[in-house]
């Protein structure tokens, strides 16, 4: 018989990846794209303009997460990675054309073992 476990909203992790990168010169806009095309390649789903968000499972994930960013950084700019639990993320206030949008709802989260 195949036990149904519940993952819990505390262990399961989500990264926001927010950058401020520079696009005076031709070199820099094509580092910009191609950094934001890597978030997109690993996953990433773009929030805003400079801010991507993915799902991992736990802290281990995320330091591996972390290290491929950091393999991957354009030579110049800002990048800055949070990290915060799935309920912390279903609980984020969210403004959209000055009304404020529902909470996000997150799929149900089963592990089959």
């Amino acid at each position: 018989m195949t036990a149904v476990t519940h993952l819990s909203g505390y262990r399961l992790m989500w990264i926001l990846v927010m950058f401020d990168l520079p696009t005076d010169t031709k070199k820099q806009r094509h580092d910009a794209g191609a950094f934001r095309n890597f978030l997109l390649d690993e996953g990433f789903e773009r929030s805003q303009f400079s801010v991507y968000a993915r799902f991992v499972n736990g802290k281990e994930a995320f330091a591996t997460r972390v290290n491929r960013i950091e393999r991957n950084l354009p030579d110049a700019g800002d990048v800055q990675i949070l990290n915060f639990t799935d309920r912390q993320y279903r609980d984020i206030v969210h403004f959209s054309d000055q009304g404020r949008r529902k909470a996000r709802e997150n799929p149900q989260q089963l592990v089959l073992f």
